[in-house]
């Protein structure tokens, strides 16, 4: 499976010179944790919600600060055609918890830990629905066509 089926797209970006108030407000809006920071179609980098808690606004910048003045600059990041595999690597490597996901150089998307593990509950409900629809069908209590004596 490739990081394409997976991740979350399109990702939330903002340009480097966004106000924390506006990243915030964003984050808020989106229901998401990170914001990714692009200019002229590039990755700049990622900043998250901890880094607004500790670094930014938390930290006692101003709200009218930029957002550049608190992100990660150094964003690790995976190809949307790499194979999950690489990006369960990559974030055993690193320690990251959201992975900005590139097509060649321009941004298509993010993948998070969580949506990591919303692949695994998914093939795990595929893997037991059938299981459970066979006991759910069988009566209950033990089976008498043990053949074990009593």
């Amino acid at each position: 499976m490739k990081v394409s089926e997976v991740m979350t797209a399109p990702p939330v970006c903002v340009a480097p010179d966004v106000s924390l108030a506006e990243v915030t407000r964003r984050m808020t809006e989106y229901a998401v944790g990170s914001v990714l920071v692009v200019a002229d179609g590039a990755l700049r980098g990622i900043v998250t919600d901890r880094d607004l808690a500790l670094r930014g606004i938390g930290g006692g910048l101003d709200p009218t600060a930029r957002v550049d003045a608190v992100m990660s600059a150094r964003a690790v990041t995976v190809q949307a055609d790499d194979d999950l595999q690489v990006a369960y690597q990559t974030f055993r490597r690193t320690g990251v918890r959201r992975l900005p996901v590139l097509d060649a150089e321009r941004v298509v998307g993010v993948l998070t830990i969580d949506d990591l593990l919303l692949d695994v509950f998914r093939r795990l409900a595929d893997l037991l629905g059938p299981v459970t629809w066979s006991v759910l069908q069988e009566p209950p209590g033990p089976s008498t066509k043990t053949g074990c004596p009593v």
